[in-house]
């Protein structure tokens, strides 16, 4: 006897919906049970998000900071940040990685001058919801793609500091004086500094974003390298297969099964029981998903005066 030769199995969401809708008892017969069914799976995407660290989630970026400015943007699908250095001599054989320092808000809220230059040693994560909401706000003035300052015909309903988005240019601004916010950074998370005409609508930006202490200064460039956490894939068209690794499929098709029995009712009766096997795949396959690397501490030496 001979084996298949291959290890590719693999289910896209229309069959995994299939085999839950089987696993309740009832046969999938229509696209509104499809539909129904792809919302609960996102729902049990972010609930993965809720319970830990998945691996397959994990993924290197980097910034290059700025001269003077405080606050940059992280990508939208970010979770949270797992580690993170500032880097210097990039792609060099004297690159160097130093570690920086992750501060609360409280501790961040406490530094006297948040303007001041040197070395970045200290990182404050600002987690938001990424989410944008257009105002009535407009520019008075025309501005140029290089400007720092930018009039507005009312500061009513933005915060002291924080992103809005103009004509699809993201922009940081570090404070609001007279209706004209200041201190601004073009050009953010991507987008292109551009001219803006008088009367353009702004739209603020909730958006998932570091600040650093001190500013980086000019004396190199400064580049921050981070690991994060990011959002797993939505799910879409029942022929794309999900955002997992293959282990994972039990685990999703238990969860999935049991999300549905909350709304079939020939399986309500069933859900306690679906939700043990659901908890016990997750605990089968979340086991195996973990770091396998020996534990390494070491001391950090500190001197106070």
């Amino acid at each position: 006897m001979t084996t298949s030769g291959t290890s590719i199995f693999n289910l896209p969401f229309n069959e995994i919906a299939e085999e839950c809708y089987e696993r309740c008892g009832v046969e999938m017969r229509t696209g509104y049970q499809l539909r129904t069914a792809r919302r609960s799976m996102n729902l049990l995407t972010i609930e993965w998000a809720n319970r830990g660290i998945n691996l397959w989630t994990i993924q290197q970026g980097e910034i290059v900071l700025v001269p003077g400015q405080v606050s940059y943007a992280l990508p939208d699908d970010t979770i949270d940040l797992l580690d993170h250095v500032v880097r210097t001599n990039e792609g060099t054989s004297n690159q160097i990685d130093i570690n920086i320092t992750r501060i609360s808000e409280t501790m961040y809220s406490t530094i006297p001058n948040k303007l001041a230059q040197g070395r970045p040693i200290q990182v404050w994560v600002n987690r938001q919801s990424a989410q944008t909401n257009a105002t009535t706000i407009q520019t008075t003035s025309a501005i140029t793609s290089t400007a720092t300052s930018i009039p507005v015909s009312s500061s009513v309903g933005l915060a002291s500091a924080g992103y809005v988005i103009i004509n699809g240019e993201q922009i940081y601004y570090n404070n609001i004086e007279n209706n004209t916010l200041n201190l601004c950074a073009r050009g953010q998370n991507g987008t292109t500094a551009a001219a803006q005409a008088a009367g353009s609508f702004l739209t603020t930006y909730n958006v998932n974003s570091i600040n650093v202490w001190p500013t980086p200064d000019s004396s190199t460039t400064w580049t921050f390298v981070y690991w994060r956490l990011r959002r797993i894939q939505d799910t879409t068209a029942g022929s794309y297969v999900e955002d997992i690794p293959f282990r994972f499929l039990p685990a999703m098709i238990a969860g999935l099964t049991y999300y549905l029995s909350l709304k079939v009712p020939e399986a309500m009766q069933r859900s306690p029981e679906l939700k043990l096997a659901y908890n016990e795949q997750w605990e089968f396959a979340s086991t195996e998903d973990r770091e396998k690397a020996s534990l390494r501490l070491v001391p950090r030496e500190q001197f106070y005066s």
